[in-house]
């Protein structure tokens, strides 16, 4: 159950990191999908665990959302230029 609700916050924070951003044409899901997840990851799965209180959802995953969208839009206007 815990990795359903990682996938679908994952999910559901990478399209609100992108309409935070600024998304143009409008939400990218796979994009959604692929930042909110790896962002998630890193964000509230490592500082869980560096924090030592085990596997929880935490804040920081939005974080790492943001980040990591923000990383990607980034990297997609430079190589569109």
């Amino acid at each position: 159950m815990l990795i359903i609700g990682l996938i679908l916050s994952g999910m559901l924070v990478g399209a609100a990191a992108q309409v935070i951003l600024g998304a143009r044409r409008g939400i990218n899901w796979p994009v959604a999908f692929g930042c909110g997840l790896g962002g998630s990851f890193v964000g509230g799965l490592l500082s869980s665990l560096v924090s030592g209180d085990g596997i929880e959802l935490r804040p920081a995953g939005l974080i790492g959302s943001l980040i990591v969208t923000l990383g990607w839009m980034w990297w997609k206007g430079r190589a569109a230029s």
